[in-house]
């Protein structure tokens, strides 16, 4: 969301402003220096001050920030604003105030607090002060000051340089006192950025990490998660030393890790509810594989158990019990995790507690071991010497394939209260996710008609099972003509069929349609573009402006089959060659084939990757470069 195009004309007196020191000129050089911008950020400092409290590692952080209104309507767009605290974060001192045009001082005295639950989630512990800055005018200054003590230090936050609106000077400060040793990595794109300075003192080492004139933020098509690109640090305690002189591991490795995570599940299903097994024993009574037994009880809690995202407090991070969840009927991914092992282990099948980030995360155990790599949990099961990750947050997941957000992702695995295994979770392979269309087309006095069958598989089953879930049969017509579209705006969906299979991995739905208008006759002479799609007419990538990753949600093959059956009467008389490129990431092949009466026109896209990245982008730009001429090239039939 950053355009990380460099700044010119960067005026290097700005860096040195401060909220005191501002004048009238000054802001007209602001203005000069963002046009367009209503406002910018002069400073944003966050400074983290490392102790030790009764022995153990404390933190507290103050954020101080200011802010310049550069026009009349910063007013209008830009009163309110707001800061975070919660049960982690807990809130000590805050305070606001703007300084006028004229250098008057005016405190904000109404701060509002609410919740700041997302409409995913079901209750979540953070909560939002939201305040309007008086008197906002050109040439006005707005300054915050909030003070946080951050309740367990294994939980420290990444740090983005970069915001909505431009920096001119974004700072982060870590304070540490001799004893404790912190270790910091770079992440995202354009670090070399990120200025860092280690100052070692008799009582403190001071870290800064510093970034001048950030730009501003800016979203950007199909991008992976903000973390993988926007530039942050991550600082963690590696170890410390108590009073008493001995060594203490933190987060030093990811043994550590998982000796913290392992806390939070300890204590958890100590005994078999009589509920749980119950209905496990029902569940299983009549199979005698290990693999049927998991099936089912996988199939079960996804139908039976709600998803319900709740955060609170230590509940962000302790499942509850298996019992609970079943009486509850509902549960968040932990809650998940909880009530699968728990079942699993009932039907004699070895479980296990997995802590995962999903694909919006760049981080992994293997390099970062911290509480931050992972945001998610789920439950893997090992059959027949090999591990299958069942995510019962998402009940279109079918059994031995991983939701498509934990591909190629680092999973923890509790194996034990010591032992414990870091895998990569498989990554789906193209051709398991197939989209065939099939289009039969027929030519009529006043355009085509014909009738449609879609095959899905694979992924394309499952969202194709998802939207059936949550689509109304009253837009169900709207939403299926969506689906079937092609052509033109003028395409009629005139009737469909779905044909649900009993399993989210296979989906057939058949339609019968009309397009008016669509070929032309002249004399007697037909003329028709069989490229009833276009894909991809604007993904062509500005290099120059974007060195963000473009994300997929998985691999595939989509193959689009059009069967043309020639007019009576009528005969071929040019056909297209069609067209086959391969650009590493990406590729299609356009092949166009008579066979009899029937033209055969076969469109075949194949997706390779989950994510392009920058050195990909002229290959891709060169693919369409290629495909594009394509969509013009139109069949001709003469009467015989």
């Amino acid at each position: 969301m950053d355009s990380y195009l460099p700044i010119r004309f960067i005026v290097l007196l700005l860096l040195s402003f401060s909220i005191l020191s501002l004048k009238a000129q000054d802001m007209d050089e602001l203005r000069k220096q963002y046009p367009g911008e209503k406002a910018v950020f002069v400073d944003k400092l966050v400074d983290y001050t490392f102790t030790l409290k009764e022995d153990k590692p404390y933190v507290e952080s103050r954020e101080k920030e200011s802010i310049a209104f550069l026009t009349q309507s910063a007013s209008n767009y830009m009163g309110s604003f707001s800061f975070y605290h919660s049960f982690f974060h807990e809130l000590i001192t805050y305070s606001a105030q703007t300084r006028t045009a004229s250098n008057k001082i005016i405190k904000v005295s109404n701060f509002k607090t609410t919740s700041d639950k997302q409409s995913f989630v079901f209750y979540d512990d953070v909560k939002k002060m939201s305040f309007n800055y008086p008197s906002i005018e050109p040439g006005a200054l707005g300054s915050l000051d909030v003070s946080w003590v951050n309740k367990d230090p294994h939980l420290l936050p990444k740090h983005y340089f970069k915001s909505y609106m431009p920096i001119l000077n974004s700072e982060l400060k870590l304070t540490v006192a001799n004893g404790i040793f912190i270790k910091y990595k770079k992440m995202g794109i354009d670090t070399a950025d990120i200025l860092v300075t280690i100052d070692k003192g008799k009582r403190n080492t001071i870290y800064s990490f510093k970034y001048k004139n950030c730009t501003a933020d800016r979203g950007y098509a199909n991008a992976p998660g903000y973390a993988w690109y926007s530039p942050h640090v991550v600082f963690y305690i590696d170890s410390y030393k108590d009073s008493q002189g001995k060594m203490n591991s933190y987060l030093a490795n990811a043994d550590d890790l998982y000796n913290l995570n392992y806390s939070y599940i300890k204590g958890i299903n100590s005994n078999v509810s009589s509920q749980v097994k119950r209905i496990t024993d029902s569940l299983i009574i009549d199979l005698k594989s290990p693999e049927e037994k998991a099936r089912k009880i996988y199939n079960w809690v996804q139908q039976n158990i709600k998803y319900v995202a709740f955060e609170d407090g230590m509940g962000g991070f302790i499942p509850r019990e298996a019992e609970l969840v079943c009486t509850r009927r509902f549960g968040d991914c932990k809650d998940m995790s909880s009530i699968l092992t728990q079942m699993m282990k009932v039907a004699g099948i070895d479980a296990y507690y997995t802590w995962i980030g999903t694909r919006d995360l760049p981080y992994k155990f293997s390099t970062t071991p911290l509480p931050l790599v992972s945001n998610h949990m789920i439950c893997t099961i090992k059959l027949n010497g090999n591990y299958i990750y069942l995510d019962g947050t998402d009940p279109t997941c079918v059994f031995g394939v991983p939701a498509s957000h934990i591909q190629d992702k680092e999973a923890m695995i509790a194996i034990n209260t010591k032992e414990y295994k870091i895998a990569i979770v498989p990554t789906v392979e193209k051709d398991e996710n197939l989209l065939i269309d099939t289009t039969w087309v027929d030519m009529v006095p006043n355009g085509i008609k014909g009738r449609i069958k879609q095959d899905l598989k694979g992924y394309f089953a499952s969202e194709a099972h998802a939207k059936l879930m949550y689509w109304g049969e009253k837009n169900l017509l709207e939403n299926m003509k969506d689906e079937f579209a092609r052509g033109t705006n003028k395409f009629s969906l005139d009737s469909f069929v779905i044909d649900r299979k009993p399993v989210a991995n296979h989906v057939t739905w058949n339609g019968n349609f009309t397009l008016p208008g669509y070929a032309t006759k002249v004399a007697d002479e037909y003329y028709l573009n069989l490229n009833l799609f276009r894909f991809f007419e604007n993904s062509k990538i500005e290099i120059m402006k974007r060195n963000v990753p473009v994300e997929y949600d998985f691999k595939y093959v989509k193959r689009y089959v059009t069967i043309l059956n020639l007019p009576k009467d009528y005969k071929l008389t040019y056909m297209p060659k069609g067209q086959v490129y391969n650009a590493g990431a990406m590729s299609f092949k356009l092949t166009y084939e008579q066979k009899n009466n029937q033209i055969f026109f076969t469109q075949e896209y194949t997706n390779n990757e989950l994510m392009l990245i920058q050195d990909q982008f002229e290959a891709w730009n060169k693919m369409l470069d290629n495909l594009f001429p394509t969509y013009k090239e139109i069949l001709s039939f003469s009467k015989i």
